[in-house]
């Protein structure tokens, strides 16, 4: 049996006279960058997180850098971001001229630890980037009671999370901002690299609009130098004939996710740890084993594709080796990222499709 990591073409499969139809709509009119079919899309993703404002933009690491420029962050600013994420989280920090301080992740749901954020504050401290990793929510709650505490402002990165939610509340509505990823492969995937910034203040909204748009609200009218960060017809139009299927795919998603962790549960493999109250949306399915390497090559032997997301904890990366961290300053980190797989997860994932993963997982542990 082929089982791919993700399956995009069987996607598109189940709805493409929709999908077909939506870029034609597109191509017919033109409506290539920017226009209604952006506005569309802000005003059924708005629906959708009960926000007030949606910025579209360019992609996932455009956002989180537009959203640190509006809030004020700059040269000898520090932000606190976790020691586990894709290189975004931490980049867009830099880009803007600010100093990254990570901070090592929880031992049991791998987002940032709550406890060790204060003692990284200082008097240069900004901003909180919480990511909700793998589509598992961070301690928003906790998070935000810290940065109310040392007045800062919290960027949410939202960019595996598409309708996670924490006690009923969608994950990017906690925190002053936060920034969404529309990445082909996430739960909520445009055709190719498209963002989203998400606020209630009508302040920031108007400052973000203006920065990804080369500094202007209407044509040549350039108030502030921004960037050009816009998000193309096409993939506004594919988002919009997407998201009304987003509940479904994402509940099927935290169907599969339930099967393959009741079929593990008596191997010696680490399952993804779902925190009480909230809604873990799996983006990814990550397990945890001492014979990752081994089981990543057994598995591929067997048709199955597999990913590691993140072999190395962000500040261990050689883009922060000036910095001089060592495994021992982010010990949770250093040990998860040396003991994950990600396995296959999908919507259209069959059960006889999760059994022939498990049974393979179970010969590696027998």
């Amino acid at each position: 049996m082929k089982i791919p990591f993700v399956d995009l073409k069987a996607q598109y499969q189940s709805i493409k006279p929709e999908i077909d139809e939506a870029i034609g709509k597109v191509i017919t009119e033109t409506a290539f960058i920017g226009g209604k079919y952006v506005k569309e899309f802000e005003q059924l993703f708005s629906k959708y997180l009960n926000i007030n404002h949606i910025v579209a933009c360019a992609n996932g690491t455009d956002s989180l850098e537009i959203l640190l420029k509006a809030s004020g962050v700059a040269i000898n600013d520090e932000v606190i971001v976790p020691a586990v994420s894709w290189i975004s989280t931490s980049e867009a920090v830099s880009s803007v001229g600010a100093k990254p301080v990570f901070v090592d992740i929880d031992p049991i749901s791998y987002t940032i630890d709550v406890k060790l954020i204060e003692s990284k504050i200082t008097p240069q401290t900004k901003a909180i980037i919480p990511v909700h990793l793998y589509g598992n929510p961070a301690d928003m709650n906790e998070i935000m009671l810290i940065a109310k505490k040392h007045n800062l402002i919290v960027i949410e990165d939202c960019a595996q999370s598409h309708g996670a939610e924490i006690d009923g509340k969608m994950v990017g509505t906690f925190g002053d901002a936060a920034s969404f990823s529309f990445y082909p492969g996430k739960n909520l995937g445009a055709y190719g690299d498209a963002g989203a910034m998400a606020t209630n203040d009508s302040i920031i909204a108007e400052k973000i609009r203006m920065i990804a748009n080369h500094g202007q609200l209407e044509k040549h009218k350039h108030l502030i130098e921004g960037r050009n960060s816009r998000m193309d017809g096409i993939h506004a139009a594919v988002l919009s004939a997407k998201i009304k299927y987003l509940d479904a795919w994402t509940n099927k998603r935290i169907e599969i996710a339930d099967y393959y962790s009741l079929l593990l549960d008596k191997l010696n493999v680490k399952v993804p740890f779902v925190k009480n109250k909230s809604k873990h949306v799996f983006h990814l399915y990550v397990i945890l084993t001492s014979k990752r390497d081994a089981l990543k090559e057994h598995l591929e032997n067997q048709g199955i594709e597999t990913a590691i997301h993140y072999p190395t904890a962000l500040p261990l990366l050689d883009a922060y080796r000036s910095e001089g961290y060592k495994n021992s300053d982010f010990p949770i980190a250093t040990d998860f990222t040396s003991k994950i797989l990600s396995l296959p997860i999908y919507p259209e994932l069959t059960k006889e499709m999760v059994m022939y993963v498990v049974e393979n997982i179970k010969k590696i542990n027998e």
